[in-house]
C-alpha cells in the first residue's frame, strides 16, 4: 500500500518556499476536481479569485503522469477545461484519446463513468459523454447493478450521468433509485457529492 506510486505527480519546486503553505488546498482540491466549480459552471456565475486561483494552482501542480491511467488523464483534462472556462488566460488542450471506452463491457463502462462523474456536465461535449450517450441501456445497467452490489458510489456517479442521458429505460425509476442511494449510502460525501450534483443538474433543465 505505501509503495504504491501516484498517477499525478507534483511539478518540480512544487513544495518550496512560499508554494509549502498551498500543498493541502491544492491536493484537496485535485480530489474534488471540475466538481470543485460545479455550481459556478451550472449558474454561469464566477468563482470567487481565491477558489479560481486555488483551482489553478491545483491544475499546474498535478499534471498526470506519463503512465496515468486513462481516468486520471481525463479527470485532468477536465479540470483544465473547466479553468479555461472561468479563465481568460488559461489554454484548452486537445481531448485525450478515448477510443478505450468504445471496446468496454457495460459493466466495465458504468465502472469507468462512475470515476469520470465531473465530466457529466450539461451541455459539455467529450468522448466521454459520446460513449454515455451511446449506450444509455448500458449504463442503466451498471447502475442496476451497482445497487444491487453496494456499490453506493458508483451508483451515484452512474445516476449522474444517466440524469443527462436520452433513451433511459423508463422502467429504471431514476428518480427512485437517487432517492434509494441517498438513503443508503449518502452518508459518505463522496456519494452526497455525486447526488446532489445530479439534482443541480436537474434543476438547470438536464433531462430526467
Amino acid at each position: 500500500m505505501w509503495g504504491h506510486r501516484p498517477h499525478v505527480r507534483l511539478s518540480d519546486g512544487a513544495l518550496d518556499g512560499p508554494e509549502a503553505g498551498h500543498a493541502v488546498t491544492v491536493a484537496a482540491v485535485r480530489v474534488l476536481g471540475a466538481d470543485l466549480l460545479l455550481p459556478h459552471v451550472l449558474t454561469r456565475t464566477p468563482p470567487l479569485p481565491d477558489t479560481l486561483d486555488a483551482f489553478r494552482r491545483t491544475v499546474e501542480t498535478f499534471p498526470p503522469r506519463s503512465d496515468a491511467a486513462p481516468t486520471v488523464v481525463w479527470s485532468h483534462w477536465a479540470m483544465g477545461r473547466t479553468l479555461h472556462r472561468f479563465d481568460g488566460t488559461g489554454t484548452a488542450t486537445a481531448e485525450p484519446d478515448g477510443d478505450w471506452l468504445g471496446t468496454a463491457t457495460w459493466q466495465l463502462l458504468t465502472h469507468q463513468l462512475a470515476v469520470l462523474a465531473p465530466l457529466a456536465v450539461p451541455g459539455e461535449d467529450s468522448a466521454v459523454a459520446r460513449a454515455a450517450r451511446g449506450r444509455p441501456v448500458d449504463v442503466a445497467r451498471g447502475f442496476v447493478r451497482a445497487v444491487r452490489r453496494r456499490d453506493w458510489l458508483q451508483a451515484a456517479g452512474a445516476g449522474r450521468w444517466l440524469t443527462l442521458l436520452d433513451g433511459v429505460p423508463q422502467t429504471l425509476g431514476l428518480e427512485s433509485g437517487l432517492d434509494f442511494v441517498e438513503l443508503m449510502g449518502g452518508g459518505d460525501p463522496r456519494v452526497a457529492l455525486q447526488l446532489e450534483a445530479a439534482r443541480a443538474m436537474r434543476w438547470a433543465g438536464a433531462p430526467v
